[in-house]
Order: structure tokens, then sequence, then C-alpha cells
């Protein structure tokens, strides 16, 4: 733990962290253990079951399920920064995360979780050009342009990923080395640095609102267009199926992105860590655990997909 004498103050710099999670007893301890348990592993079977499905399915090999095995794939992911870690800390007595893994966990968290939210505005156009405009759509969203717009979903959530880890980490953490959280975010880092954190929650918000309001903005508007098609339609039942497709993506963009103006995109997001901590279970688990089961329950052609997976493993 090196420290640096300026005068009478004398300054001390951590080198580890201590991740607090949830405060609480034993018995609370160990039942919040095993939702987090109970979670992840069901995330991980969720979304794993959809990227398989969808890989070997040969129905599927269109523009949509695409993204969304990309969704399953950022989710899987997304989750396993995370939750792996938080499990671990309810066996240790320490809790210590070093200063290089929090930077790591915070880099691929702000990463996979920018790319989500891009990746969702990907699919609500991709909507919006199936439904609006069929005849353009097998040239407009043809395989190299999917794979386009994917690498530029990963591309904006390493911009701000790198843009958020690097001013973070630049800070002093001179008073305290506890972080009131269960893993390495901003918010939480912002309350126990010791210098100067104005440019930081202006980049928070400035950068995280910017990209929320943007990707929402574009999503409202491929929707508005979509839900004039919809009217438009004589056929009742090319009506209910654009509904029910169009009905799960906007049920997964209202959960994720409610939790995450909550949490990022206004200004007392930073005050509240108690409350943040409640949010970010959602956003780091629940959403995840959730979008499986969200496009597949909803999803005719994903549920046939899965019945002839189950009838070429019976036949095996």
């Amino acid at each position: 733990m090196p420290s640096h004498r300026n005068g009478n103050l004398s300054m001390v710099y951590f080198q580890d962290f201590v991740l607090e999670g949830f405060e609480s007893g034993l018995e609370t301890q160990a039942l919040l253990f095993a939702v987090f348990l109970a979670l992840y592993m069901v995330t991980v079977l969720g979304n794993f079951l959809m990227i398989i499905v969808i890989t070997l399915d040969s129905h599927l090999h269109s523009p949509m399920y695409f993204f969304l095995k990309n969704l399953s794939f950022v989710d899987l992911c997304y989750s396993s920064v995370i939750a792996p870690n938080a499990l671990a800390n309810y066996f240790s007595s320490s809790k210590v995360i070093t200063f290089a893994g929090c930077a790591t966990q915070l880099f691929f968290f702000s990463l996979l979780g920018t790319t989500e939210c891009f990746l969702l505005g990907v699919m609500a156009y991709n909507r919006f050009m199936a439904i609006c405009s069929p005849l353009r759509y097998p040239i407009t969203m043809c395989q190299s342009a999917c794979t386009r717009l994917v690498l530029g979903a990963y591309c904006g959530g390493c911009f701000n990923s790198v843009v958020q880890t690097s001013f973070i980490f630049h800070l002093p953490f001179c008073s305290s080395n506890r972080i009131n959280h269960f893993f390495c975010d901003v918010p939480p880092l912002l309350q126990i640095a010791c210098g100067n954190t104005a440019i930081n929650e202006l980049l928070l918000f400035g950068i995280c609102g910017l990209i929320i309001v943007g990707v929402t903005f574009v999503i409202l508007i491929s929707y508005g267009y979509i839900t004039v098609t919809i009217l438009r339609m004589r056929s009742g039942a090319g009506r209910r199926k654009v509904f029910s497709t169009c009905g799960s993506h906007m049920t997964a963009v209202t959960l994720f992105f409610g939790t995450a103006f909550v949490m990022y995109a206004q200004p007392g997001a930073i005050e509240s860590m108690e409350q943040g901590k409640v949010v970010s279970v959602f956003y780091t688990l629940v959403i995840p655990m959730l979008n499986p089961l969200i496009y597949s329950l909803r999803n005719k052609d994903v549920k046939e997909a899965l019945g002839r997976l189950g009838q070429k493993h019976m036949a095996i």
C-alpha cells in the first residue's frame, strides 16, 4: 500500500479493493447466494441453448436470428463478467479484488453493456426494414451489412468502455478501498475517489445518456413506422405474427433501457447505491436470464426449432 506525503497531508494509495456487496446476516447471504446461482445457471443454459439452436437450425439463418444469436452471446458474457466473482465473494472473508482485476471487470462490463444497447437498436432497425421495406430488405440487410452492424455495435461498446475505464482509473483512490457494491462499476468507484470527479460524472451522464437516448430514439422511430405499417395490413393473421415478433423485442428493450436509465442517465444515480445494487441485479442477471425466455416463448419459429432439435436428439 504505497503512500505519498505532501506537507502535512499523507495520502495512501490502495492497490486492492474490497467489494462489500449486500450487507446482511448469514441466512440472508445464503439466500442471496442461492438466488444469484440460480439466476446465473438459467442465464448460461438459456443463452447457450439459443446460440446452439440458431446455429444448427437452417430455418433460423436470417438477419433477425443472426442479431438474436449475438445478443445471446453478449448476455452470456455480460453476466459471466459479474456473477462468478460475486458468487465467490459469498465464501470469501476478505472479498478482495485487485486494482487490475477491478479495471478489467469494469472494462468488459461497460463494453458488453454498451454493445447490448446498440444491438437492441440494430434489431429494431432490422424489424423496421423487414416490415416497412420488404422488397429492399434482402439487399439492405445482406450478410455483410448485418456483420458490419454487429461490428459497429462492438466498436461503439469498446469506445465507451475505453473512455469510462481510462478516466475512472486515472483518479486517485486514497480515501477508502471499500466499494459499496458487488462488482466494480462507475458510480461506486466515483464515491471512493478522492480527486475531482466532475469530469467523470459528466462523461458518465453525457456519454451514457447520449447512447441511451439516441438508441431509444432510433427504436421509437422504427416502431412508430412499424405500427403505422401494421395498422394498414388487411390480414389479421399477419398483424398477430408481426405484433408477436415485435412484442418480444419491445419487452426486452423496456427492461434493459428502463434499468439503464435509472442507473446511468439521471444525476441521482450516483447518490443512491443501495437502490443501485438492486437495479444492478436486474440488468446483470435478471435481464440476461429473461431475454432467451422472452424470445423463445413468444416466438413460433424458435419453438419449432427447439422441437426439431429435440426430435433429432431423440432419434440419435
